[in-house]
């Protein structure tokens, strides 16, 4: 059985393999541009993120009924629960599929209906959190949160995602204020391919609680100081990291240094169907590359509860940190 963990950093639409992409395809008559599940693979190869959102764009054409958004949700559930997945914070991208006449109902309803049933099919608590395109305007992403508004009971909070260069968090101020004004949480991904400096932005203009990624804050030593201080949670994606080409090889990650620094991390798969792996592959990963020992582990799986949105229900919250400090590694 593997280490118990919360998902913090997962955009479902990253989930779709290219089985299920094709099955969906089939099934709504669209045709991929691609022969078979094998010559999709052969694609999930990118030199940067904006070729693997070119891709990531490309093959959700095959999500259009609440049915598809359920199935994804699903089959993502049962992979992560395998993985030692407890509780999944579930980012999903509605302006993307709004773009290409699919309704903001359509996806939150299929994806809820999921997310459901997900306690008693899988064993795993979920959050639901929409994210804003970052390379889309900040209008809409206001029209968007507008749209939400009949949904907000299935939502937890906003997140700001998509190709960072160019586009700082300060473009987002006013939809990250009204959704503070709802009651919503608030994350960014940020200090990734952006520098430091967007991570500042983020915690100063957009009031984030939780930084997605968050590597090159180790440029800026005063930034690092305040995040441990603040003990704001970095959500880091180690795979994602090297197939981005954020990280050359997985072996020079930043991840010991991080936490050595005392920074609150936690390991996630981020768009696991593109990147190689889901939650555990990454865990097994970053401890055959980086050395980390079985306590540096916990701790980070301790850390992934800690950093969750469970205020709400910290019975469940304890429970599930004492299952990872009651674990035994094989």
């Amino acid at each position: 059985m593997p280490l118990p963990k919360a998902e913090l950093h997962l955009h479902i639409e990253g989930t779709l393999e290219p089985e299920l992409a094709f099955a969906l395809a089939a099934r709504n008559g669209i045709a991929l541009p691609y022969a078979d599940t094998e010559e999709l693979r052969t694609a999930y190869e990118f030199s940067d993120l904006q070729s693997f959102l070119n891709l990531y764009y490309e093959l959700m054409a095959v999500l259009r009924t609440e049915d598809d958004f359920a199935d994804l949700v699903d089959a993502y559930l049962a992979r992560a629960a395998a993985q030692g997945v407890r509780h999944a914070e579930i980012f999903f991208d509605p302006q993307a599929h709004v773009s290409r006449g699919v309704g903001i109902g359509t996806v939150v309803e299929g994806l809820g209906r999921a997310l459901d049933r997900s306690e008693a099919v899988h064993g795993v608590s979920t959050r639901l959190i929409m994210c804003f395109l970052r390379d889309e305007s900040a209008e809409s992403a206001l029209e968007t949160l507008e749209a939400a508004k009949p949904y907000l009971g299935r939502i937890v909070g906003v997140g700001l995602d998509s190709a960072e260069v160019g586009h700082p968090p300060a473009k987002f101020r006013e939809v990250y204020e009204a959704a503070a004004a709802l009651g919503l949480r608030r994350v960014a991904h940020a200090g990734e391919e952006g520098p430091p400096a967007y991570i500042t932005e983020a915690l100063d203009v957009l009031g984030v609680e939780r930084i997605d990624h968050g590597l090159r804050c180790m440029e800026d030593p005063a930034l690092v100081a305040r995040l441990v201080r603040d003990r704001v949670p970095l959500t880091v994606c180690p795979l994602s990291n090297v197939r981005l080409r954020a990280v050359d090889v997985l072996a020079e990650h930043p991840l010991p240094a991080m936490l050595d620094a005392g920074l609150l991390c936690t390991v996630n798969s981020d768009d696991p169907a593109y990147f190689g792996g889901y939650a555990e592959d990454n865990f097994r990963a970053v401890r055959a590359a980086l050395g980390l020992s079985p306590e540096r582990l916990r701790e980070l799986a301790r850390n992934s509860f800690v950093a969750s949105f469970l205020d709400d229900d910290e019975e469940r919250r304890s429970r599930y940190i004492a299952e990872v400090e009651a674990y035994e590694f094989p």
